[in-house]
Parts: C-alpha cells; structure tokens; sequence
C-alpha cells in the first residue's frame, strides 16, 4: 500500500527537508537530533520520503566556472510543428544544456546552458537554428540562485496587501 505523502510533510517532515536543503551530508543522528526524532525514526522518515519521490536526490553543487564553463545564457526556442519533437530528441544530446523547459505562450522551449567562450556559445545557438528560432539572453550575474524551498512557513514573502501599497 503507498503512503500518502502529504503525511510525510507534518512538522518533522518540513523540518527533515529544511536541514537537508542545508547540509545534504548531515548524519542521520545529527539529523534526527535537530528535528527531534530518533535516528531509527528518522531513517525509516528519509526512506517513506524518497520512496514516495519527496526527496528525489542528493547532489553536489560545482562552481561551473572552475571548469571553464565562462559563459551562461538562456535561450528561448519557438519550433514549428515538424520540428518540435526534433528539437526535444536533439536538446537530450547537448551537454551545453544544463536545464530545458517546455512553456506555455509564445515560446515553446526555455533551455538554461553554459559554455566556454562565446565563440562555443555561437556554435551552439547557430546548431540550434534548423530547429526553430532561438533567442539568446546572456547571464551577467546571478544575484540569486539556487534558493532553498521555504518548507517551514508560507510560500510567499509579498502579500497582496503589500503589492497594494507599492
């Protein structure tokens, strides 16, 4: 019988994913003593959240730029219909992609992708051209990225009252 995952979210579960979006290496007894569980507990807790897909993994952030990878940009694609499924095989078997969207409105694809050097960024807008009509916007900076879920509180800073007020 599968769990319900919306059990697993109560308050140990909210407080489970705030440490781990924190430290993803915490031992487990760490981790069940910050949300007050036992280290059995909190085990068989990990477990239910992976095996529901709460928890889909664990990773390792690398600076992209220590591997050369200077440049970041977004690309917005449009592709006509023959092309569509093309472009979805295609964006699977370049490693430049780090990350593909599939949108609603005027655009049918948003691809986050990094490189080495412009000259790399070219190419690969230029590869992506019999596909559709890519529009390119290069990153300057990331003033936020990669920002944790808020698992403990409300999911939203600005209230409709505030946006009022501004």
């Amino acid at each position: 019988m599968a769990m319900d995952s919306s059990i697993l979210l109560d308050s140990y579960g909210r407080k489970m994913l705030h440490e781990l979006q924190l430290n993803a290496r915490i031992s487990l007894a760490e981790l069940g003593r910050r949300i007050e569980l036992s280290p059995t507990a909190t085990a068989e807790r990990l477990k239910q959240m992976e095996e529901t897909g709460i928890l889909r993994g664990y990773t390792v952030e690398i600076d992209r730029e220590a591997l050369g990878l200077e440049v970041m940009a977004f690309i917005r694609m449009s592709c006509n219909g023959q092309n569509y499924y093309r472009m979805l095989e295609y964006v699977q078997t370049l490693e430049e992609v780090r990350e593909c969207h599939h949108l609603t409105g005027g655009d049918d694809f948003l691809l986050k992708v990094t490189t080495t050097s412009m000259a790399d960024m070219e190419a690969l807008i230029e590869a992506l051209l019999p596909y559709g009509n890519p529009v390119t916007s290069l990153v300057l900076s990331s003033p936020v990225e990669h920002r944790k879920y808020a698992v403990m509180g409300k999911l939203t800073t600005v209230t409709r009252k505030q946006m009022r007020r501004h």
